[in-house]
């Protein structure tokens, strides 16, 4: 069921899916929020104009719609528990920086970003730094 932006995701029984779902096509349907997520990043660091451009390129799972995340949706991601912070279902997540599209309020020369080498979200880095990319649409 798709009302709006939102997605109200059903399992087989009728029961709200709130967990994470493998699309079985590089990527990972969140049932909570109903964001899709790119699986696994390329393993590339960019800077914070890099990240953006490379989102706006992605085609992945039959879609070409991918941006970088707010840093509120990076931030549904993170599962301190965890090393990587991340939950396992995202393979290949660097214990590092991930950038979000989030520019920094006082000035445009930062970005915020969430280390998932153990789930800490800072309030800015300055863009021209190489941080990882995990895409959302």
């Amino acid at each position: 069921v798709v009302t709006g932006s939102k997605r109200a995701i059903y399992d087989a029984t009728g029961e709200l899916l709130l967990g994470l779902l493998d699309n079985g096509e590089g990527t990972i349907l969140d049932g909570k929020t109903g964001l899709i997520w790119q699986q696994q990043d390329d393993g590339k660091e960019r800077n914070w104009e890099e990240a953006m451009a490379y989102a706006k390129r992605l085609a992945l799972g039959g879609h070409s719609d991918w941006r970088l995340p707010s840093i509120d949706e990076l931030k549904t991601l993170i599962v301190e528990s965890n090393r990587p912070a991340i939950d396992p279902i995202f393979t290949g997540t660097k214990s590092s920086y991930y950038w979000s599209s989030t520019t920094y309020a006082y000035g445009t020369f930062g970005a915020w970003y969430v280390g998932f080498y153990s789930g800490y979200v800072d309030s800015y880095d300055v863009k021209t730094y190489n941080h990882y990319v995990r895409c959302v649409r």
